[in-house]
């Protein structure tokens, strides 16, 4: 089974050794991202940065092939778990009647100090 490595055009680079999407036969991994746009501005709110981190999972899930509803696990990280419910109408939008296994867990700091959430998820893809 061939692995892609995917580096989506439009996206933020990434701050490390490492890419956007990994595509593996029906596996589809996606790596933390943030509520930073591509051309390096952070807003100041949660709720604003949460859609920005979704907003890219999509693109990046999209680019190698994948729909919202193949997501099968999700992972945030908030700087302040107090903030949950603000985000939560952002992301039953998201996944509509679709619910993936999740996991939130509130950490003391993302990459940059300004950034109070990360996204990251897999999808499957195969029949």
């Amino acid at each position: 089974m061939p692995i892609e490595r995917l580096m989506v055009k439009g996206q933020m680079e990434p701050v490390s050794h490492y890419c956007h999407v990994v595509r593996a036969g029906d596996w589809i991994w996606l790596s933390g991202m943030v509520g930073m746009r591509a051309d390096g501005s952070i807003p100041e709110g949660t709720v604003e940065q949460f859609q920005i981190a979704l907003d890219t999972i999509d693109v990046c899930l999209r680019e190698a092939g994948g729909r919202a509803d193949q997501i099968v696990k999700v992972q945030v990280f908030m700087t302040d778990i107090s903030e949950r419910a603000a985000i939560n109408p952002i992301r039953q939008r998201y996944f509509g009647e679709h619910r993936p296994a999740s996991t939130l867990v509130e950490v003391s700091a993302l990459v940059d100090p300004r950034m109070k959430v990360e996204i990251e998820a897999v999808a499957y893809i195969g029949p």
